[in-house]
This record gives structure tokens, C-alpha cells and sequence, in this order.
């Protein structure tokens, strides 16, 4: 599965699961929400207002995928 902001939080954690740690670091408790299931990371990261760019860059880090 490759990454993209409209992927949503429950792909994020199922997919990539050391990707938890990395949106806790943005004080993304999201991970355990039930709305998490539905929710992108784009609409996450409105509702936090957090850039989703950072987001992303940080989680590709993470889990060792290309940025592009």
C-alpha cells in the first residue's frame, strides 16, 4: 500500500504499525479512536492542525518508503 494523504489512519496502522510512535510524536492519539477507522490522514491532521506534509515526511521516514 502506498502511502498518501488520503489514506486513512486504520490503513496507516495496520499497514505500517511502527507508524504509531511517529504520529504520537505529533500528538496524534488518533491511533486508538474509532473515528481512526474512517478518518485520512489529511482530515486528521486538519482537525489537529498539523501540516500533513510533516506528517507524511515523517511516517515515509519511518517506515524507510521513498519520499516523492
Amino acid at each position: 500500500m502506498k502511502l498518501s494523504n488520503d489514506i486513512t489512519i486504520g490503513e496507516i496502522i495496520r499497514n505500517y504499525p511502527n507508524a504509531v510512535k511517529t504520529l504520537g510524536s505529533f500528538g496524534m492519539g488518533c491511533v486508538g479512536c474509532p473515528s481512526a477507522q474512517a478518518e485520512t490522514l489529511e482530515e486528521a491532521c486538519q482537525v489537529h492542525g498539523i501540516n500533513v506534509e510533516d506528517v507524511m515526511r515523517a511516517i515515509r521516514e519511518t517506515v524507510g518508503e521513498a519520499i516523492k
